[in-house]
């Protein structure tokens, strides 16, 4: 029996001693572990693998602080990606030209003195200014007087502002004296009032259209009206009639003094601020997004909130969102531009102004953006409430000081591709071509979508190879692409030199970036897709279906002119102006800006 005993408490003495070794080789590694926390990277330090997507699992519930945090401190180096920040490519090279040709005659040898051409515009702020400068085009093809236009009073921004109200309506006369006459109103006559005659012209329609269309009834009526004249001008005009939109657009439309005063404060206040700013134009609005057909996340609650206001419009089909996005047809989110700016270089320093309406889900939708950019501003935020107050019931005078603070930026972005995201990029090529980041949605959409499955470094990259030919530099779109307003191709002048010193810049940076070689052969399919997406018009002419009103004079539907009479199509439209498709009349208004 002692024996066993024996064994039992040696068995007990080694037990006994094993815990202590334990729980110092557990001390032991507990330390170590505390060691090494303490010296690894940071989750958020540059050269850590970092995950950039958001995690969309969680369906209509807002991201953690802590990722806001996170993706805040995000930095790429611009250095790597070879490109200034603030300036052009090339730009020195090119600039605007829009003086007429010595063929172009006077006004006052050309105008009919019992012609007058009377416009009614229509949408926002911007759809306006193309009506305008197309209306003046009309009237030079139609060698008539221009009275002022009316601005539209009764859509879908509902705004009562006058010509004058927005515009220096004498500069405007003045300046365009020897392209076009231009009066305030319609002369008396015979000592009464007279009205004009109304009338339609389709959407596109060419100088030949107008002269088959218009010119009869204005020869007979002496006075005539057009109403709701958005796009009623061929994107393709003659040289002198597309010199005349660029003097028109870019020179003889400047705001009111009250508004120009004001827009020059805030401006003012962004530079005292920082050498530098951004300005994003952000789309956003739930009305926006609801025609869109997009999804954001949002759950359930998105779904009815947008799909009610969607069933306003009968015209609109089923939504499709995937294909939507797919297709590059939806705005940005606020984050998914901040990350787009930061992953080209911009970093958390960079102020930023922002031009917006409502934001759908306000402050928890740009929350993501204000981590990204702290430095976050808006008209609101860098002028008083009394300042303000002579505009904040106009909503055109509201879009004009932002217009003049997006103007002046050093670097112009959009999330949308709309009526002032056209025109300011038409404006600022026009001016010397500054930086204009209009987001390639359609290859976008891939990177936001397998970001989590990259590094900052591969985001970035992607990023920048998916936006060539999207950042506002000279030649990125081809001639006669897209609308004239936005790509006023005819009237940018190139440097006689220009070539032959581009073509050196280029030639000494491939000799710097031949190793670079391989890289660039592996993403050569994706810069020809990016190259093709920037030269295809994605948005299909359209026309009106209430454009074809049955004129009194002509109820069969043919026009004459002299012994000539033109083939009308079935859908109203003519063979000699460009065939186009209907549309919602409130959505043409709502898209306007």
């Amino acid at each position: 029996m002692a024996i066993p005993r024996r064994r039992h408490q040696h068995h007990h003495s080694r037990v006994r001693f094993l815990f202590p070794a334990i729980f110092a080789v557990s001390a032991i590694i507990l330390f170590l572990f505390l060691f090494l926390s303490i010296l690894a990277p940071s989750p958020n330090d540059d050269n850590h693998l970092r995950h950039l997507r958001r995690d969309d699992s969680s369906e209509g519930k807002s991201r953690s602080n802590e990722n806001r945090v996170s993706l805040s401190r995000v930095k790429i180096n611009a250095e790597v990606h070879n490109r200034d920040l603030w300036s052009s490519k090339n730009s020195k090279f090119f600039y605007g030209c829009s003086n007429a040709s010595s063929k172009f005659a006077k006004a006052k040898t050309i105008t009919h003195p019992n012609r007058y051409l009377l416009i009614v515009t229509s949408g926002g702020l911007n759809q306006q200014r193309t009506g305008i400068t197309d209306a003046v085009v009309a009237a030079r093809i139609l060698n008539a007087t221009l009275v002022v236009p009316k601005l539209d009073k009764t859509s879908f921004w509902k705004d009562s502002s006058d010509f004058s109200d927005i515009f220096d309506v004498e500069w405007f006369i003045k300046h365009l004296t020897t392209d076009v006459t231009i009066i305030k109103d319609l002369p008396l006559r015979r000592g009464q009032i007279w009205t004009p005659h109304r009338m339609r012209v389709p959407r596109k329609c060419s100088d030949r259209c107008y002269i088959n269309r218009v010119l009869p009834v204005l020869m007979k009526r002496h006075a005539v009206q057009i109403s709701k004249f958005d796009y009623r001008l061929a994107n393709k005009l003659d040289t002198d009639l597309q010199k005349l939109r660029c003097r028109v657009n870019y020179h003889a439309l400047k705001f009111a003094d009250p508004i120009l005063k004001m827009g020059e404060k805030l401006v003012q206040r962004m530079r005292m601020s920082s050498k530098h700013y951004i300005a994003l134009h952000l789309r956003f609005e739930p009305d926006m997004l609801a025609f869109s057909g997009c999804y954001y996340g949002g759950g359930d609650k998105e779904r009815t909130e947008l799909g009610k206001i969607r069933r306003r419009w009968k015209t609109l089909h089923n939504s499709n969102p995937e294909k939507a996005r797919r297709q590059g047809r939806c705005p940005l989110t606020p984050e998914e531009v901040g990350l787009m700016l930061r992953a080209l270089g911009y970093g958390e320093d960079v102020h930023i102004y922002v031009a917006s309406g409502e934001v759908y889900g306000g402050e928890e939708t740009l929350a993501p953006l204000k981590a990204l950019f702290p430095n976050f501003y808006s008209k609101d935020t860098i002028a008083s409430k009394e300042e303000l107050e002579p505009f904040s019931t106009y909503s055109s005078r509201m879009a004009a000081l932002d217009f003049i603070v997006c103007d002046e930026s050093d670097v112009f972005v959009t999330n949308n591709n709309g009526n002032m995201a056209k025109i300011l990029a038409g404006r600022r090529r026009y001016f010397g071509h500054k930086p204009t980041i209009r987001p390639n949605a359609k290859k976008l959409n891939r990177v936001f979508l397998n970001k989590n499955n990259m590094t900052t470094e591969e985001f970035s990259s992607r990023v920048h190879t998916f936006q060539r030919g999207f950042m506002g530099d000279p030649k990125e779109v081809r001639p006669g692409r897209g609308e004239f307003h936005e790509n006023p191709s005819t009237c940018i002048c190139e440097d006689a030199e220009a070539e032959k010193k581009m073509d050196w810049d280029l030639r000494k940076s491939g000799k710097d970036n031949v190793a670079k070689k391989k890289d660039g052969d592996d993403r050569k399919k994706d810069i020809e897709a990016v190259v093709h997406d920037e030269n295809v018009d994605y948005e299909p002419e359209m026309a009106d279906p209430e454009d074809e009103e049955e004129d009194e004079d002509n109820p069969t539907g043919e026009v004459s002119l002299g012994n000539t009479k033109t083939e009308v199509l079935s859908n109203g439209t003519s063979t000699d102006y460009d065939s186009s498709m209907s549309e919602d009349t409130e959505l043409d208004e709502l898209l306007s800006d």
